[in-house]
């Protein structure tokens, strides 16, 4: 038979949205015995296909009259022209590909300032979201939510009056995951969006769907109303994480859950088993154990939170186990199961066995590179889904940046936001520094961990002579104002110069009080400083020059 060539027609349909199961209903169709037939000649399977995608062929593999009013009975003259129409009506409905400066994969802390450096930049930008809310994990299920149930939770609870009070105070009786959800969605909402009007304000396209490469230079987007291209000169990769799966502990989003589900246990458990003591694990670890839940903590190395300075994180131990909570070290969860009575039970390689009303598994995460196809784009990824970069956060192709949780530590929404305006700056020419070695850290335990710089254990390998200033919260007016008299604020600095070499706080406002100590720090100030500057009063503040004063006088 005469072949009419179907290039266009291909080139369409590798565009379409549902072009594997075309395909396959294709074959299928056109082994079938059945298979509809003209002027005793079987079509080809470019035709049918043609045809399938226009929806003119109904499953039966029958014709069926559509919009156009062309049957097979009329005949090949009138279906082959009834074909081209449908094919000029299946590019019609094509939408045309656009163009852009730069395509952000994710809207997260690192997404939306790389879409937005660059929009401030002059050029045209997109931003590929797909989820209906923008934010990614940041504001819709990890730190946002977190956070927001961290300053809920001591409040309700009346954890910082009952200094005042007693121990049975609280601001609300029978506390629910209820009442920790109010807040939480009401943050969310008004999160969202403020960050959908910055986008916005700043000229910023927004698509919601799957982003993933059809090629290096192409993202095709797809979502249940069909698909869009778009062709971009850069791209950056914000893709963020999700949680780590394990097939011996099945999440169920009730009593057994993973990170990102915490908030959606039905109810507050009487004993909570969390595996993992890394930030995520002790920071919730911390909350439950403030509503009064019995805490157990399972986690395979020696101590909690190893790259924080052993002291502090020793002070968060001693009150986790005011609080009741127990930790379970130097052990590792082999298997969790759901028993009979609804109860959960963690069975250890110790062949230890543990029981509670529910399980946290907060054993890290994973990146969320699933149905990018960075193969298309050449881009590689390890095991556990990190994004590799040089120190410019570009990828193996120098016009593919990754930033954010993708490409592994920190992992912190704070430095997201700086790898993405860097990423976007590296990738326009645009002049920005940074220096990764001055990036604060914030846990948000209870009471918080923050630092800065060199932690004691660093400065001992590295042979430098250093000296310690210690300040107590209970011994500032603020901390007995305010009840947090649990806290605590280290200097680190150099005996000989003096100057400032790192800062530890554990106690409330840690996160905030850190970043005076930071400005120093970054300015490569002196202890000294402290001495010579007057803050306001009664302030938390004053634990820098009470700190000061101690550490100079170690020196004699």
């Amino acid at each position: 038979m005469t072949r009419i060539a179907f290039g266009d027609a291909r080139l369409y349909l590798n565009r379409h949205l549902e072009w594997m199961a075309f395909n396959r209903r294709v074959l299928e169709e056109a082994r079938d015995p059945g298979h509809p037939r003209l002027d005793g000649k079987t079509f080809s399977v470019e035709e049918h296909l043609m045809d399938l995608a226009s929806g003119y062929v109904n499953g039966s593999g029958r014709h069926r009259q559509l919009h156009l009013g062309i049957t097979c009975a009329q005949g090949s003259k009138r279906w082959r022209h009834g074909r081209q129409a449908r094919l000029q009506s299946w590019k019609n409905r094509i939408p045309p590909m656009q163009q852009y400066d730069l395509v952000v994969i994710g809207s997260g802390p690192g997404g939306q300032r790389a879409a937005i450096q660059a929009a401030k930049a002059g050029k045209r930008v997109a931003v590929v979201e797909k989820q209906s809310a923008v934010g990614g994990v940041c504001i819709n299920t990890g730190t946002i939510p977190s956070k927001t149930m961290r300053e809920a939770v001591p409040h309700l609870s009346g954890f910082h009056d009952q200094a005042f009070y007693g121990s049975n105070y609280h601001v609300k009786e029978n506390i629910t995951m209820k009442d920790l959800n109010f807040r939480v969605t009401r943050v969310i909402e008004n999160e969202t969006a403020v960050l959908q009007n910055q986008l916005k304000r700043n000229g910023v396209e927004l698509y919601h769907g799957i982003g993933s490469f059809a090629s290096e230079h192409l993202i095709r987007v797809e979502n249940s109303n069909g698909f869009n291209e778009l062709e971009a000169t850069y791209v950056v990769i914000a893709a963020g994480t999700k949680p780590a799966i394990n097939a011996k502990v099945p999440t169920n989003s009730r009593n057994i859950v993973n990170s990102d589900q915490v908030l959606s246990i039905p109810a507050i458990p009487k004993t909570l088993i969390v595996v993992g003591g890394g930030v995520i694990g002790v920071e919730y670890a911390c909350m439950f154990a403030t509503l009064g839940v019995r805490v157990i903590i399972v986690e395979k190395r020696p101590r909690l939170l190893e790259f924080a300075d052993s002291e502090v994180v020793e002070a968060l131990s001693y009150h986790m186990r005011d609080r009741r909570a127990t930790m379970r070290l130097n052990e590792e969860v082999e298997s969790v199961e759901e028993l009979p009575d609804g109860k959960v039970a963690a069975n250890l390689v110790s062949k230890k066995r543990i029981v509670g009303d529910a399980l946290l598994y907060a054993l890290g995460r994973q990146g969320n590179i699933d149905r990018l196809n960075l193969t298309a784009a050449g881009v590689e990824a390890d095991d556990r889904g990190r994004i590799k970069v040089d120190a410019d956060y570009r990828t193996s192709q120098k016009h593919i940046f990754a930033v954010g949780d993708v490409i592994g530590f920190p992992s912190l929404a704070s430095v997201s936001m700086e790898q993405g305006r860097l990423a976007a700056a590296r990738a326009f020419g645009l002049q920005a520094e940074s220096d990764p070695a001055g990036y604060p850290y914030g846990i948000y335990t209870i009471p918080e961990i923050s630092f800065i710089g060199k932690t004691e254990e660093q400065l001992t390998q590295e042979d430098v002579p250093y000296e310690v200033g210690v300040a107590y919260y209970r011994e500032i007016a603020r901390g007995q104002i305010t009840g947090h008299t649990e806290g605590r604020l280290k200097l680190l600095f150099h005996r000989e110069t003096l100057d400032l070499l790192g800062v530890d706080i554990f106690g409330e406002d840690a996160a905030e009080l850190l970043h005076i100590g930071q400005a120093v720090l970054l300015l490569k100030g002196k202890i000294t400083y402290f001495i010579h500057t007057v803050f306001n009063y009664p302030t938390l503040a004053e634990c820098y020059k009470a700190a000061a004063f101690n550490g100079l006088n170690r020196l004699g």
